[in-house]
Formats: C-alpha cells, sequence, structure tokens
C-alpha cells in the first residue's frame, strides 16, 4: 500500500472476490452464478436504440423499476429501494444505520463483506457463532439489542431460518434495525418480505445476480418500509445518485416481467442440486442440507484445500474457506445437470 492510504485503512482486510482465472477455460462452480442466460425479454430490452442513449444519464430514482418490483411483491413503489447490487445496500445499510452508539451484530461464519463494511466504517460489532451443526441460532439474536444482518440462506452454508424465527428476532429488537440478506432465496427459502409491512425495523435485501441470471449487470433491491427506504436513499444521493445505469435498468424491469421462466430455471437448479448431493453421498460426502444454489460439503478422505485444487487442476472452480471450522469443506456452485455430472466424475477420479 502507498505512505497515501488514510492511516485508518492500513489494516483493513478488504473482501475477497471468488476468482477468475483468464489463464484457461473452466467449468465454473465458485461465484454462485447461475448457468442459465437471462430471458429473451432482457436481451430484447437492451437494444440498439437503448444503447445509442448512454450519453445521457439513467432515471436516478428509476421509478419504473421500483413499480415493477413492488408489484411483483405485494408492496408500494416507496419500500423499494434499488442499488448496484446487494453489496451496495449492505455497504449503506451499514452507513445508516450503524454507528459507534448502535453496534452490529452478525453470525461468525457468513457472508464475508458483513464484517469488512463494519470495519471500514469503524462500526463496533459482535461476531455470533454458528452452531455445532453450522446453523444461525435464532434465540442468539432474540433481544440482542443491536443491528443485526443475518443472510438467509445462509452463506456459505445455505441453512435457513424460519419465518417465525425473523419475526421474533424483529419483534425483540425493535429499536434496531434487521436486516436478511436473501441473495439465494429463491433456492428453497421463504422470503421475510412480506414482514416488512408488519415491521418497521425489517430490511429484506435481494439481488438479480443468482434467480435471475444478471451478475454482470450489478442491480440489488431492498424492501422496507416508506421510513427506511428515505433513510437509504440519503446515504444514496450523498454517494452516486446514478447507480443505476440505463441498461441495468431495462434488464430488470424485463427480468421482474419475464418471472415465470426465472422460476422455472431455479426449479432445475434445485432438482440437479438435489441429484448432485445424492450421488456426492454415494462418495463418502457430509453436507449441509443446503437451500440455495451451491452445495456445502466435506469428505474425510481428502482435505477441503486439496480437492479445492485438485478440481482446479482439473478445470473445476470451486470455493474453499480457510477459516478453521469450515476449512474441510468447499462451496460448490450448482451448474447445469450436464456441468455437475462431469464435476462427479472428476471427484471420483481424485478420491
Amino acid at each position: 500500500m502507498s505512505k497515501f492510504l488514510n492511516k485508518k485503512y492500513c489494516l483493513l482486510e478488504a473482501y475477497t472476490p471468488g476468482e477468475q482465472p483468464q489463464d484457461k477455460k473452466y467449468i465454473k462452480l465458485n461465484t454462485n452464478e447461475s448457468p442459465y442466460p437471462p430471458s429473451q425479454g432482457v436481451l430484447e430490452a437492451i437494444n440498439g436504440s437503448q444503447v445509442s442513449l448512454l450519453n445521457l444519464y439513467p432515471d436516478p430514482e428509476c421509478k419504473e423499476l421500483r413499480r415493477n418490483i413492488a408489484a411483483h411483491y405485494g408492496v408500494t413503489e416507496s419500500n423499494v429501494f434499488v442499488g448496484n447490487g446487494s453489496d451496495d445496500i449492505l455497504n449503506f445499510a451499514f452507513m445508516a444505520f450503524c454507528g459507534r452508539d448502535s453496534e452490529a451484530a452478525f453470525p461468525d461464519i457468513s457472508y464475508g463483506f458483513y464484517k469488512v463494511y463494519a470495519e471500514l466504517h469503524g462500526i463496533p460489532y459482535k461476531e455470533i457463532p454458528l452452531t455445532e451443526s453450522l446453523e444461525v441460532a435464532a434465540q442468539d439474536y432474540i433481544g440482542i439489542n443491536k443491528n443485526v444482518f443475518i443472510a438467509n440462506p445462509n452463506a456459505p452454508t445455505g441453512l435457513t431460518l424460519s419465518i417465525d424465527e425473523i419475526s421474533k428476532i424483529c419483534e425483540s429488537n425493535r429499536d434496531y434495525i434487521v436486516l436478511i440478506d436473501e441473495a439465494y432465496v429463491d433456492f428453497g427459502a421463504e422470503s421475510s418480505a412480506s414482514l416488512t409491512q408488519k415491521y418497521g425495523n425489517l430490511i429484506t435485501v435481494m439481488t438479480y445476480s443468482k434467480s435471475r441470471s444478471m451478475a454482470g449487470s450489478r442491480l440489488g433491491f431492498a424492501i422496507a418500509n416508506e421510513e427506511l427506504v428515505k433513510d437509504l436513499e440519503k446515504i444514496k444521493y450523498s454517494t452516486n445518485p446514478y447507480s443505476i445505469n440505463r441498461l441495468t435498468n431495462l434488464a430488470g424491469i424485463a427480468a421482474i416481467k419475464d418471472s415465470a421462466y426465472y422460476e422455472e430455471n431455479c426449479k432445475k437448479i434445485v432438482e440437479t442440486r438435489e441429484f448432485t448431493k445424492s450421488e456426492l453421498k454415494k462418495l463418502g460426502f457430509e453436507m449441509t442440507d443446503s437451500k440455495s444454489n451451491f452445495i456445502f460439503a466435506k469428505n474425510s478422505r481428502i482435505g477441503g484445500e486439496e480437492l479445492y485444487k485438485k478440481l482446479k487442476d482439473n478445470g473445476i472452480l470451486v470455493r474453499h474457506f480457510s477459516k478453521a471450522r469450515i476449512k474441510d469443506y468447499v462451496r460448490i456452485t450448482v451448474g447445469t445437470r450436464e456441468q455437475m455430472e462431469i464435476l462427479l466424475n472428476v471427484i471420483k477420479g481424485i478420491i
């Protein structure tokens, strides 16, 4: 790092995204992208006439996009906030609602950005250990009196909390926000979005990156009561009001309209996930009961890091985490049936 970097950032450990090597062609099962392309409606929305308008700024309020998201989830436009990926929204939430007198709490094994954002903004935080079975224990957050950030399904385990458990967390922390990060909710979990009408402290955050095949477009949204949306907008308009570009905005509208296409893709991913889990069990793997578009698995015959490296040598990328409790696991994105059959055959050869 240079001598010019602000000293308060010198010890900051930045988030490490999944690797994107360019040295050869890989079967990419490491960043939880969809194996299926965007819908035809999305491809048609990003057309030549719209590209020719890139000399003009996009609508900073994204009114039509918000209207369509609101209609899909049964809320009003004023209940919807949109951002440049759900990461953008998470960052704004830490900035808007946390501080030295308003701490954050999140699981010790979860999405890595929670800790990064807390440290980036100098926010005191508490990491709460997962249970022995790697679950988020709802009772650990009931009445905690801190701002709560929980991924549901959790990453990288894929395990979920029930709507009833989320309700209890919201009810018992009325003076603090509860943010439920639902990046993977469309693969088998129940969304908390409907609860935002009951709890004024709940923010449900979702993304187009996973179930809607738009990781490359960077689009996320939050559903919350109108006052919380205004708080998030204050931060957004103080940083980058044009964070959603013209083409992403159009793609987002088209994707919501084509929900049936994406729902069918989610069904295929879930079927492929369960097939792959079944086959991995036959090979001696243990895994969590993931309700996401990835599998979290380990095998006593080979360490997680060794399996990750050998799969990479064979042209398949998966994700390995070095934290002590999960170092024996690999996280495997669910691809197409064909990709997963190739994965299984390679694993057979390795072990």
